[in-house]
């Protein structure tokens, strides 16, 4: 077994790196540290979490992956991540809890990808 930090990054084909860009730092606080012509690599919430927004003509094709998703520190901060998430422009699909004290979010970005915020 190789030793690793864990899954550290996502490559999002997307319409617009700049429109993601900005959805995903009124979401999740991201900060900008690469550009390039057609691209943008953020450093997410997490210590080693990196997103790269790529302009593609694919943008919002899943390719077999499902979903992402965010974890929350408190179970609280769901109505939070509701209402920050609709300021973002993000499409609610749906929210609860997967069981008490366990709730849930998922949301669509401005290219179609599903997000998961959740808490357990």
């Amino acid at each position: 077994m190789i030793k690793t930090h864990g899954l550290t990054h996502i490559n999002l084909e997307v319409q617009d790196p700049d429109r993601s860009l900005k959805f995903f730092q009124a979401l999740f606080g991201v900060k900008e540290y690469f550009r390039d012509e057609n691209s943008i690599q953020v450093q997410g919430p997490g210590e080693h979490d990196v997103l790269a927004f790529v302009r593609s003509s694919k943008s919002g094709a899943t390719g077999g992956i499902s979903h992402f998703g965010f974890r929350l520190q408190n179970a609280a901060d769901i109505e939070q991540a509701l209402t920050e998430a609709t300021e973002a422009g993000a499409t609610i699909k749906s929210h609860g809890e997967f069981a008490a004290g366990c709730p849930y979010l998922y949301i669509l970005d401005p290219d179609g990808y599903e997000i998961e915020i959740w808490y357990e």
